[in-house]
């Protein structure tokens, strides 16, 4: 089966080789639409919404599934060009996408990624403020903020104090998005700084501010998520690449311990939405050369395809009754790993938690009734299945083979959700 696909992947129409330089509106469109035309089966290309001056939000999905979601394939997403006048992470997106839809049935890697995950990218999310800037500058444009002269990093709900901004038109899109998708992981590309950062942006005492950081319960994750990126990007691993910048040891860093930032989408994709996001800043000067492409590329096309595999950490699976129906808005969390909002599964009753090699307890609460308690082993990702908890009146049996088994220590602040009682109903 597999030599077949690899054989008829040779067949696959070609589309041109994209150059190396920036594109605007029209050249990004009318690529992603000769890529959606010409590997048909493998991507989809839609609209999430419109920018202020009504330019599309376009995403293209790649994928052996690319129309809908299937159980048990996670959804994994890129988003670009949040900020007009960070244009690296945009271009970089248009090469990604090309070299996965061209090497499908020619790389062994690529078309395993394409078999078991759904993957998304946005190029560009503010779109407005990229065809904006006049004189691109390494340090500010003014196609930083959206026409109406909204930071869309500051513009999406926060946990942890009031935000009471007018939510913009690309925010929402996003929002929309992102309840209508089971994204797993995600990753934020800006540019400015060379650093894989990573939640808490903002934070309270009991998430660690009180020592000039911000830790989420599932710091170890997201420091090994970081980690990833930076360790397989030369000059982000130095750390130390950007002049009058901070030093960051091995390329990552606590986005609160960096600065504090309120309404920023990677602490709404983690706590409302289910979804691991990082935030990566991939270039010292802003709007480099598009001369200077070529090595951003280089730099980081390893980074970008191993962070993509690491959406099948941990464990996933599905919940069903006693009677087979999957159940939707059940909790399935790690036991001391409570988050501010509870994880849930989603309508076809599947759950999805990035951890790292070790065993765990999981806590399954079904509305209504009495948590259960079950003990689960999270694999390699070469390991990585899928497992089903069937919940009766009277017991549950969900109980895994040992594949690897490594010490866990608990984070720092497992007390977040808490500081909040309640505060996601609200």
């Amino acid at each position: 089966m597999q030599v077949a696909r690899l054989c008829l992947g040779l067949l696959l129409p070609a589309a041109a080789a994209l150059e190396f330089a920036y594109h605007h509106q029209e050249q990004m469109e009318a690529f992603l639409k000769t890529v959606a035309r010409n590997y048909s089966s493998i991507t989809r290309l839609h609209s999430i919404g419109k920018s202020v001056q009504g330019r599309n939000l376009w995403v293209l999905v790649v994928g052996r599934f690319p129309k809908e979601h299937r159980v048990g394939i996670p959804e994994f997403k890129y988003v670009a060009n949040m900020h007009g006048d960070e244009t690296v992470g945009r271009e970089l997106l248009l090469h990604l996408i090309e070299h996965l839809v061209t090497r499908d049935g020619k790389d062994l890697e690529i078309t395993n990624l394409i078999n078991s995950t759904r993957m998304h990218f946005m190029p560009s999310m503010n779109p407005d403020g990229f065809e904006a800037v006049r004189k691109p500058d390494c340090f500010y444009s003014n196609g930083r903020e959206n026409s109406n002269h909204y930071d869309l990093n500051r513009n999406f709900p926060d946990a942890f104090e009031p935000n009471d901004v007018s939510r913009q038109p690309e925010a929402a899109a996003v929002m929309a998005w992102l309840e209508a998708e089971t994204f797993v992981l995600s990753a934020n590309l800006h540019g400015g700084a060379l650093v894989a950062s990573y939640p808490f942006d903002n934070g309270v005492p009991a998430t660690g501010t009180s020592h000039s950081r911000s830790l989420t319960p599932d710091d170890d994750v997201f420091q090994h998520l970081a980690h990833v990126y930076a360790s397989r990007n030369p000059t982000m691993k130095k750390g130390d690449q950007c002049k009058d910048k901070m030093d960051f040891p091995n390329g990552i860093t606590n986005g609160y311990a960096w600065y504090p930032l309120r309404g920023g989408m990677q602490d709404y994709n983690y706590i409302w939405e289910q979804c691991f996001e990082i935030t990566l800043e991939l270039s010292c000067c802003k709007y480099p050369h598009e001369e200077k492409l070529p090595f951003f590329w280089n730099k980081n096309k390893a980074s970008l395809i191993e962070y993509i595999k690491q959406v099948h950490l941990g464990v996933k699976g599905q919940v069903f009754d006693q009677n087979g129906n999957p159940l939707p808005n059940v909790i399935v969390e790690v036991q001391d790993r409570k988050h501010i909002c509870p994880y849930k599964t989603n309508k076809l009753g599947e759950y999805y938690l990035l951890l790292l090699p070790g065993s765990y307890v999981l806590n399954v609460t079904v509305p209504g009734h009495d948590p259960y308690l079950t003990k689960e082993f999270a694999k390699p990702l070469s390991c990585n299945k899928a497992w089903s908890v069937h919940i009766s009146s009277d017991c549950l049996s969900h109980i895994c083979q040992i594949k690897q088994n490594v010490k866990y220590n608990p984070p720092s602040s497992p007390g977040i959700r808490d500081f909040m009682p309640g505060y996601c109903n609200s």
